[in-house]
């Protein structure tokens, strides 16, 4: 989940629905909009610049003064869908009511984000984040570093936070990418990311800068917590992910058939 808050608090007032025949003026949040749009409606794979241009009822070359490349489009269109979890008026930014509820809240806003736009949601499961310890689909350094430090904030040490934030985001990226292949939308366009593009301005073709900014420099609690969070530790994640799937399978052994049949029922197993 990126930083642009702003493209994505602007998509509502500058959404272009698919077939629309209103001209505007173009801006980036516009295009973002649309883009999301379309890929709502049609699927990923017909997303192309001479696409989206058409729906935008413009050249398709008038679009790169605001997205420099299929690239850039894409990338911001994840930020923008991710940073609708901003705008959730049942999701905080920091725990008001105990921990258990923040993630109960965040995890919910998550889903429905994935359910609103589950031919996009597997696009944010998968573009590059900004470091490779940022994890989808809490991608966002805002949220990341709001995340954090309020879990640090209600007793649990920089470690333990890591560690929650690596465990808490595999949970929702593997429920959630099941979610959205149960409604069989076709991921193969994901992978098609040169799809579209004029000659000369294929993937990666962005303009180099002499230095990056410092991603970081505004967020020190994640400065403070990038040892943790850089640590490979998926064999471990994976293996106690592991042990707790067993220990509930093990819970069921000597269950009474009734009971089990009732928690199904209630939703309490599987998840």
């Amino acid at each position: 989940m990126g930083g642009h808050a702003d493209e994505s608090s602007a998509r509502a007032a500058v959404s272009v629905p698919v077939g629309s025949r209103r001209a505007a003026r173009l801006t980036r949040p516009l295009i973002l909009a649309a883009a999301i749009d379309l890929v709502d409606t049609e699927g990923l794979g017909e997303l192309t610049m001479r696409r989206l241009g058409s729906v935008l009822h413009v050249q398709a070359m008038s679009l790169y003064a605001h997205v420099p490349s299929r690239e850039d489009l894409l990338d911001g269109m994840v930020e923008t869908v991710a940073d609708e979890l901003y705008a959730d008026p049942d999701v905080y930014l920091e725990p008001r009511h105990g921990w258990e509820d923040y993630l109960t809240r965040i995890a919910h806003g998550v889903r429905r984000i994935a359910l609103t736009h589950p031919r996009l949601f597997p696009l944010v499961a998968t573009r590059p984040p900004a470091a490779p310890w940022v994890r989808p689909p809490l991608r966002s350094l805002r949220w990341m570093d709001s995340f954090l430090s309020g879990l640090v904030a209600v007793g649990f040490s920089d470690p333990a936070a890591a560690a929650i934030y690596r465990s808490f985001t595999s949970f929702l990226l593997g429920q959630l990418l099941l979610d959205v292949a149960g409604r069989n939308i076709d991921t193969s366009a994901i992978v098609d990311s040169a799809a579209g593009l004029p000659a000369g301005r294929q993937t990666g073709d962005r303009p180099t800068a002499a230095r990056a900014p410092d991603p970081l420099a505004d967020y020190p609690d994640l400065r403070r917590l990038e040892p943790y969070l850089s640590r490979d530790e998926s064999d471990a994640e994976f293996e106690q992910a592991l042990d707790i799937l067993l220990s509930r399978v093990g819970e069921l052994l000597d269950e009474d058939p009734a009971t089990v049949s009732d928690r199904v029922d209630a939703g309490d197993l599987g998840r």
